[in-house]
């Protein structure tokens, strides 16, 4: 194709972008908290050349861009740079796309045989003071944080055995430790997954490898202070499937999911397995705890299917979004316990959930989430990998206590937030959020919001006007200037 397709992976909002750029001085609504010091990295998947083969999954290929908008003594600048992965440039020097279908490279042109096909468009992830662009194909990239320039693939300087590095690491609130993992960590379909972690200071302590009860897309997992957890739902990928040029992922509506748990710094000949719903999934997990009874609970945004509408096509299950039953739910299981997860509701539906960093690894009573407000008339903003972007930011209490909610207006919609804590008492902080507002299907306008996360009704105490196109983010993770000075 000498164009993009005008399909909505390629138009409005999803339009893909043309250039890299730098911007100081932007304008300012309103009052920066002081304590908002530091640079929100964003993921931007945007492809460069229009596709030569169909693909239902194409929203997941874009290369990756990383986006820096940084906050310096109330001052704010934006930045964006491609990731200068081998796929990348292979394509900016034959001036055209030359890999095929999603995680397939038996659907790639001749001359990129063999080539790492990374685009680490996902999630941007800061540790031991050096800032890597993620995604769960591939291993992650290095990106110098000051001026996005790319390093190199990272591997922990060779020691890291598998294959892909996952876009949801957990950072221990209070160890600084990393723990991670990858799956399809040995080659395509394979069901080995590695586990690892890092020290505080980005040193590798160890990985192993242990194997799923199938090949699935495993894209989050979470730990708690004692235990690490592996959520496995049945969207699988098959060898033979992809070597005859089909889709990566078909979901199982009848295979039964499962959670794998073992203790974090154990041996996985540890793990245990235990039984969950049938054909349910979920892609992003707000974090997991034990409490004094020895219960380890998982909370989660899930679906009753596979909650990308191109993925339940490509597998014959013909299910609206309003169908799937998109809601929070926790899920939990007990080491000497039922070999079952006991599942319960815990929210409304929605995504990109939030905990506070501290509290990674351990209790929270509060979070934060994206979802759509239950009261609007019209349809959702298209945009995304999703195609539709959540028009609501919300707070939700796992006390009982009411939520809070901030919406925007009815052309608007918000990319995931990230939260920078405060040093004073009882304040929650705040939450930073990259809001898109579509003005017409070739224009927008775009801007940066700050709330105070214990109080969204109140909200956005500042607003940073974006003045250049936006395309929307997958994931983002707040740095501090504190950490910042520490890049290696």
């Amino acid at each position: 194709m000498s164009a993009f397709p005008q399909t909505p992976h390629f138009t409005g909002l999803n339009r893909p972008l043309t250039e890299e750029y730098d911007l100081d001085d932007l304008v300012v609504e309103g009052t920066i908290p002081a304590e908002v010091e530091g640079t929100f990295f964003r993921a931007v998947p945007n492809p460069t050349f229009a596709p030569f083969i169909e693909d239902p999954a194409i929203a997941l290929s874009p290369d990756g861009m990383v986006a820096a908008i940084r906050f310096r003594s109330g001052k704010v600048s934006a930045a964006i740079r491609y990731v200068d992965t081998p796929r990348h440039l292979a394509e900016k020097a034959a001036g055209r796309a030359l890999f095929g279908k999603y995680r397939n490279p038996y659907t790639d042109q001749p001359e990129v045989a063999g080539y790492d096909r990374a685009t680490v468009n996902t999630t941007p992830v800061f540790h031991g003071g050096r800032l890597l662009m993620t995604k769960e194909d591939s291993l992650a990239y290095q990106v110098d944080p000051e001026t996005l320039a790319t390093v190199g693939r990272f591997d922990f300087g060779g020691r890291l055995k598998s294959q892909t590095f996952t876009a949801h690491t957990r950072i221990d609130g209070k160890t600084g430790e990393m723990f991670f993992f990858g799956y399809e960590a040995q080659g395509l379909a394979t069901r080995a997954v590695s586990y690892g972690y890092a020290d505080k200071a980005g040193n590798l302590v160890r990985e192993q490898m242990f194997e799923a009860p199938y090949a699935a897309m495993m894209h989050d997992f979470t730990v708690t202070e004692n235990y690490a957890l592996f959520p496995v739902y049945p969207t699988k990928t098959d060898l033979a499937r992809l070597k005859a040029g089909g889709d990566h992922w078909i979901h199982d509506q009848e295979e039964h999911s499962w959670l794998g748990v073992m203790p974090r710094y154990g041996d996985v000949s540890e793990m245990k397995w235990f039984k969950g719903p049938k054909g349910v999934y979920s892609f992003h997990m707000f974090g997991a705890f034990e409490d004094a009874d020895g219960n380890l609970h998982m909370d989660q945004c899930i679906g009753n299917s596979a909650l990308f509408y191109f993925i339940r096509e490509a597998s014959g299950i013909f299910m609206h979004d309003r169908e799937v039953g998109h809601r929070v739910e926790r899920w939990t299981v007990r080491w000497e316990g039922a070999a079952e997860v006991q599942t319960t509701v815990a929210g409304p539906p929605g995504d990109f959930p939030v905990i506070p960093a501290a509290q990674q690894g351990y209790a929270y009573d509060h979070a934060w989430m994206l979802t759509f407000n239950p009261q609007r008339a019209v349809p959702p903003v298209v945009g995304g990998v999703g195609n539709a972007l959540f028009d609501t930011l919300l707070r939700i209490d796992f006390t009982g206590k009411p939520p809070q909610a901030f919406t925007l207006p009815p052309n608007g919609g918000f990319n995931e937030p990230v939260h920078v804590p405060s040093r004073e008492p009882g304040h929650e902080g705040w939450l930073l959020a990259v809001a898109d507002f579509e003005l017409s299907p070739d224009s927008s306008e775009h801007a940066c919001l700050i709330f105070n996360a214990g109080d969204l009704a109140a909200g956005p105490v500042a607003k940073v006007i974006l003045p250049r196109r936006q395309r929307p983010q997958i994931h983002g993770c707040w740095v501090s200037a504190e950490k910042l000075a520490t890049a290696k």
